[in-house]
């Protein structure tokens, strides 16, 4: 009779845990251990203070950050970065939340989540360089 929703699918990393390639997730994704490759997931993305997250390129609908995550990040909606957080790389979010004692490098840019670029239209960020100009 009734129909009952189904909670979203949980993808989880655990401390002691190490993954290395191409991470696709439908659901949540919680990283407890470590991640070294590119990160795609359809739904949520948590980094806990334990997990490490290095790659070069990591998308999701919403990401929070306890851990440390190394990547060009690209957000649908909220980066949330906790005080124990440390990113590196540039960041291409909806919105973005930085507690008091987060660390972070690299350029930031907000904008309305239906015009991130695909994976194949990254924009060009400050202090990219391009290596065929350079003599």
């Amino acid at each position: 009779m009734f129909k009952r929703k189904s909670a979203p699918m949980l993808t989880y990393l655990s401390q002691n845990s190490e993954f290395e390639g191409i991470l696709h997730a439908n659901g949540l994704l919680r990283v407890d251990g470590i991640i070294h490759g590119t990160v795609e997931v359809k739904g949520d993305m948590e980094i806990s203070q334990t997990g490490l997250v290095e790659g070069p390129e990591v998308r999701a609908k919403n990401i929070v950050v306890q851990g440390v995550l190394k990547a060009r990040v690209f957000v649908e909606g909220k980066l949330t970065l906790s005080r124990t957080a440390r990113l590196e790389g540039d960041v291409v979010a909806g919105a973005l939340e930085i507690e008091a004692g987060a660390y972070y490098t690299g350029y930031i840019e907000t904008r309305d989540t239906k015009t991130l670029p695909s994976t194949r239209e990254l924009p060009e960020l400050y202090g990219s360089v391009d290596t065929q100009t350079q003599n």
